[in-house]
């Protein structure tokens, strides 16, 4: 489809764009592909030359996320905003900032979760940084998924026993139907485990997909932003987040200018209005590249 220009992406920001964070799927990357377009690589480069900080934002972790951008010409000190924000990292792998999930919740969430859709580790460290516990049962987009990483996947029956104390945990995934995920959340919100960890969906009603990012209390997109931010010394009000999905919410809400990709869900594109996101062009029509070159040239009028 093609989404014109709406008027308030023609306004000028009310302050200029000195740190942008940006979602990977369904955002920066167009559907059914891993490559990032021409114009957002020049606008990804671009926007690096005019002084903007350019980060990335993503649900993916750092190693399902750096290879997709090895060709864009990306600075070393790119932060790289991985797992739902749970850990940031350079492009050069250097860890900014991490917040790791304690063994013994996600312990507990394998008792909750067993039966649910597939259960998923993540660990920080080298290869192999994912575990699940049954790769057989595996069916659908999600084997393709498991294909994918399989180089990087252990199995362990139970899985339990691969989340000893002494682990580097990152998060855990849980994986299934819009269904089963959404019966996942209410077991989750009804365990005793319920306000010490966070539970982020990620939805993707056209494949009957969802995802639920178990992460340590109080990480989020948001959080990581934020934090960067403090770090580098930039206003809340200079700050741009871009995505299309519900684990970007919090992002798009914190930002001095949220920006919703035009193919998000008719439910996220309804809350535009009342939150104060700005409504992009698609992810196949380069919105993320049409949002920077917005930036610059207001980024360009302040410093004149």
């Amino acid at each position: 489809m093609n989404t014109p220009l709406s008027q308030d992406l023609r306004e000028d920001f009310t302050a200029p764009v000195r740190l942008v964070a940006i979602d990977m799927d369904g955002t920066l990357l167009p559907d059914f592909s891993t490559l990032v377009s021409e114009r957002n690589q020049r606008a990804l480069r671009a926007a690096q030359e005019a002084g903007i900080v350019v980060a990335i934002a993503t649900g993916r972790r750092q190693a399902f996320t750096a290879p997709l951008l090895n060709d864009v010409g990306l600075r070393a000190d790119t932060p790289l905003i991985t797992s739902n924000g749970a850990v940031t990292r350079n492009f050069a792998g250097e860890r900014i900032d991490c917040n790791l999930l304690k063994p013994e919740i996600a312990r507990g969430l394998c008792e909750v979760l067993r039966g649910k859709g597939l259960l998923v580790f993540t660990f920080d460290k080298a290869s192999p940084d994912l575990v699940v516990e049954n790769i057989a049962k595996v069916e659908g987009r999600l084997a393709k998924w498991v294909e994918a990483n399989r180089q990087s996947i252990a199995e362990v029956k139970p899985i339990e026993a691969a989340l000893g104390d002494d682990v580097d945990l990152i998060q855990g995934m849980a994986a299934g139907t819009i269904e089963e995920m959404m019966d996942a959340e209410e077991l989750l919100a009804e365990s005793v485990w319920a306000g010490q960890f966070e539970c982020v969906r990620t939805a993707y009603p056209g494949h009957d997909l969802s995802i639920l990012d178990l992460l340590a209390k109080g990480v989020s997109k948001r959080l990581a932003l934020e934090r960067l931010a403090k770090r580098l010394g930039i206003a809340r009000e200079e700050t741009m987040a871009i995505g299309d999905n519900w684990n970007d919410e919090t992002m798009l809400d914190w930002a001095g200018t949220g920006v919703l990709m035009g193919n998000a869900s008719e439910e996220l594109r309804d809350l535009a209005p009342e939150r104060g996101w700005r409504i992009a062009p698609t992810n196949c029509e380069d919105g993320v590249a049409v949002m920077l070159e917005h930036a610059m040239v207001t980024l360009g009028s302040a410093r004149v």
